[in-house]
């Protein structure tokens, strides 16, 4: 059985996955970054933790066969298939706060933490006030000297990725809302999700 959701551009999305299902994740028109995110179903205060799938994998890179896991070392989703195999681990989520610090724009800006926080209020009523993504797409260069360079990136129409459920999750995502850098090449689209059991 397949389930599919588009989420429009600079919008977020709520989504219940079981064990073992897969979350396929298409970028329908190409270098469209989604702030991916999620909840144990069971005790919502363990959510996805990119600090820890950085810990837990020893490397700021991850793609088929790693891991990603929760704030409490459990594995929460294994990558089972990455057409574009470069994707972010060290960005927060875009919020109003950081739109006002980059662009001066804060005030009303679309932001993946107020459309997360918003698609899981709608149905528990629970806030996250701080959210560590796993950004898919993104494009981050880490240069030399230590710095770091959002590129445009690499994802073109029709990539995907495709993850299992290590656990029932709660899923919330975003299609990134910055269209003022490289970071979703200076336009947001919607993306795909199709969830598919086996």
């Amino acid at each position: 059985m397949e389930r599919e959701f588009i989420v429009e551009a600079k919008s977020g999305l709520t989504i219940a996955v079981e064990k073992g299902e897969k979350i396929e994740i298409i970028d329908l028109h190409g270098k469209q970054v989604v702030d991916f995110f999620a909840t144990n179903q069971a005790a919502f205060t363990e959510q996805l933790s990119a600090g820890v799938t950085i810990d837990c994998n020893e490397s700021l890179k991850v793609s088929t066969g790693d891991s990603l896991y929760t704030n409490l070392y459990n594995k929460m989703f294994t990558i089972i298939e990455d057409d574009v195999k470069e994707h972010d681990l060290l960005h927060p989520c875009c919020r109003p706060e950081m739109y006002e610090f980059f662009y001066n724009n804060g005030d009303g800006h679309s932001s993946c933490l107020v459309n997360i926080n918003d698609s899981l209020d709608e149905k528990f009523n629970l806030r996250k006030n701080e959210i560590t993504p796993f950004n898919i797409f993104m494009y981050t260069k880490i240069l030399p000297n230590g710095k770091i360079s959002v590129e445009p990136p690499l994802s073109k129409a029709g990539d995907k990725i495709v993850l299992e459920a290590e656990m029932d999750v709660q899923l919330a995502v975003a299609a990134c809302s910055v269209s003022e850098s490289n970071c979703n090449g200076g336009e947001c689209t919607p993306i795909k999700i199709v969830v598919s059991t086996e």
